[in-house]
């Protein structure tokens, strides 16, 4: 008898343990973790803007969160002449529009925001 609870105690902490683990990752994630790019709504294509050397593709994204929070842009890089996962390098809130303007190569101006592409990034919550 003292077996059989042995071995649904060791059942039970098994089971338990991995649903433990994934909800305090997402207490984590929701409440302490720093601000990251890579969790923000992905929203609806508005634009697109290709650098003057075609090495760089920016398409802009509407993102609503309904009636409750104001529209957002999100700003995804896009390596034309590399095999690299497309990267967000910008999310604002309280816009609706992207104005994306290059000045070099290298360098992009998102709704007033200057960027070097592809290391740096814009995000509103940071600021």
């Amino acid at each position: 008898m003292a077996k059989k609870y042995r071995y649904i105690t060791i059942g039970f902490i098994i089971v338990s343990l991995p649903v433990l683990i994934w909800i305090s990752y997402h207490i984590y994630m929701t409440f302490f973790a720093p601000p990251t790019l890579s969790y923000i709504p992905k929203g609806k294509f508005i634009s697109q803007s290709k650098s003057p050397n075609q090495e760089y593709t920016i398409k802009a994204y509407v993102s609503s969160g309904g009636a409750t929070t104001d529209y957002a842009i999100r700003g995804e890089l896009i390596f034309n002449k590399k095999d690299i996962k497309p990267k967000n390098i910008y999310w604002n809130y309280h816009e609706e529009k992207a104005n994306i303007k290059w000045i070099k190569n290298d360098t992009v101006i998102i709704n007033g925001h200057k960027l070097i592409v592809p290391n740096q990034t814009y995000d509103f919550r940071k600021e």
